[in-house]
């Protein structure tokens, strides 16, 4: 039986440990928590890596804590745009949505149309229309309020600028930088990988801006014969160095394990371009690895060798 494993993130930046408060870390460690417990019992039961990832990021979007789902940042409209992405490892399958509203799980929206349409990528409304079609459940706006994001939109709303700095202190400080995404990535006990990421985007981003997470290749990617990767960071920059694709090339075509192929575009080729954030991987022999170039990121992960971590800071 092939080791089985998981990963999961919940955003990357400037996390730091003087900024945050018991009661914060707490809620942060209990959203990672419930999220990896998710995956790894799917795992743990003999389901595979696809259902575990999807169940990971369902919780994690199910978290008001997190930038995805019911946690999502407002845009520069005050309204809340969603994107997602899921990809199967031992098929090539893979499902995305951008910039949908009203839709609790885009994860879920994400696999059906991986699994029910002929398409990869919806957007907007016709990926809502498709949803409720699926009969996905549709949730009111009030749904996805929260006061902490709307604080945090208070504060840039009147400025012609996306905010990549939705940090744990309301603040406007462009020093104080957190990029939220929440991801998971699996190995099963078949040797199958997938991965999966979500999020809500830039606080008050504007003309149905889309980043790197439902972008196959950028943002998200899951092949048997390399890795499966969950990005979590600046999306534009993400985008331009094909990020999560590049792990798999490089492991491919050099040979390069999960390990060294993560730490050379995350710490390397990502930083040469100013390319903050990180990313989880997990390879088909079931290896993980968590990478990031920033001051903290949201991860966990557990296997069926018995090791586990839960971690925000560096």
């Amino acid at each position: 039986m092939n080791q089985f494993s998981i990963a999961i993130h919940g955003g990357a930046g400037t996390i730091l440990k003087q900024d945050m408060t018991a009661e914060l870390e707490a809620a942060y460690s209990k959203g990672l928590e419930d999220a990896l417990s998710s995956g790894y019992s799917v795992l743990e039961n003999g389901g595979t890596a696809l259902d575990a990832v999807a169940a990971a990021v369902v919780s994690l979007e199910d978290c008001i804590m997190f930038n995805a789902g019911r946690g999502s940042v407002f845009t520069k409209n005050g309204t809340h745009e969603m994107d997602a992405a899921i990809m199967d490892g031992k098929t090539l399958d893979a499902g995305a949505v951008a910039g949908v509203s009203s839709v609790r799980n885009p994860v879920e929206l994400a696999l059906a149309v991986m699994q029910k349409s002929e398409h990869v990528l919806l957007s907007g409304e016709g990926a809502l229309q498709f949803a409720k079609e699926q009969g996905l459940r549709i949730e009111d706006e009030t749904y996805f309020f929260s006061q902490f994001r709307y604080d945090q939109w208070q504060l840039v709303k009147n400025e012609d600028k996306i905010a990549l700095d939705h940090n744990i202190q309301v603040s406007a400080s462009a020093k104080e930088k957190k990029f939220g995404t929440v991801g998971a990535v699996a190995c099963d006990r078949f040797g199958n990988i997938a991965a999966s990421t979500s999020t809500g985007g830039m606080t008050n981003k504007n003309y149905n801006r889309i980043g790197d997470s439902p972008i196959i290749g950028a943002g998200t990617y899951a092949n048997n014969k390399t890795c499966a990767i969950s990005c979590t960071g600046h999306g534009e920059l993400f985008l331009k160095a094909v990020a999560a694709y590049d792990v798999s090339c490089l492991m491919e075509y050099k040979g390069m394990s999960l390990q060294e192929a993560m730490d050379f575009v995350t710490l390397d080729k990502l930083v040469k371009i100013n390319g903050e954030g990180g990313m989880i991987g997990v390879d088909a022999k079931g290896n993980t690895a968590l990478v990031f170039n920033s001051d903290g990121m949201y991860r966990a992960m557990q296997n069926s060798n018995g090791e586990k971590q839960i971690a925000i800071y560096r």
